[in-house]
């Protein structure tokens, strides 16, 4: 029987959305706007100030405001992206979301993944599971194209975390 436990927390929430976030087309228009055009205009704005006016100060002010916005901008949007993210969620959706969860590979049961978390116990067929996912610190095992039971790699308890994913990859396989 293969079984892991592990935490689950808000800043595995955070990690798992903003990643997916990050790939998303509106976040890259946005990132290309705020560290590339706007300050661009604005270096081109120093410039004029530079070569017109010959006010070097001036000019100088205006790179160092386009470089410092170039670089925070892009961060606290993100920032305040994640903020609303946790703030979409009711405290009584959080308690049911954190904390400890237990998944198993049970031979008694092999056309399902058991999983016991602050929700209750549930039963996931195989072949509705999609794929397993490796990330840096994280083990991902996608239950739908965009939803994901998110496993931290440094908040596993109990069991081989490597073995069950790669059991994992193997029953989805199998059942596919």
């Amino acid at each position: 029987m293969f079984e892991i436990e592990y935490e689950f927390g808000e800043e595995d929430l955070i990690n798992f959305n903003s990643a997916r976030y990050m790939k998303t087309e509106v976040y890259q228009n946005d990132q290309r706007m705020n560290r590339l055009i706007v300050p661009g205009i604005m270096t081109l704005l120093s410039a004029f100030y530079y070569f017109y006016y010959q006010d070097l100060t001036t000019a100088a002010y205006i790179v160092a405001i386009a470089a410092l916005w170039s670089f925070l901008v892009p961060k606290t949007t993100l920032s305040r992206w994640q903020q609303k993210l946790l703030k979409s969620y009711t405290p009584k959706e959080k308690s049911s979301l954190f904390g400890t969860y237990q998944l198993s590979i049970d031979p008694a049961d092999p056309t399902h993944l058991i999983e016991k978390s602050p929700s209750g116990k549930h039963k996931m067929p195989w072949a509705e599971l999609v794929r397993v996912e490796y990330g840096k610190r994280y083990v991902y095992i996608y239950i739908d194209l965009t939803t994901a039971l998110v496993i931290p790699v440094d908040k596993v308890k109990k069991g081989d975390l490597e073995a069950f994913a790669e059991q994992a990859e193997k029953m989805i396989e199998r059942f596919a």
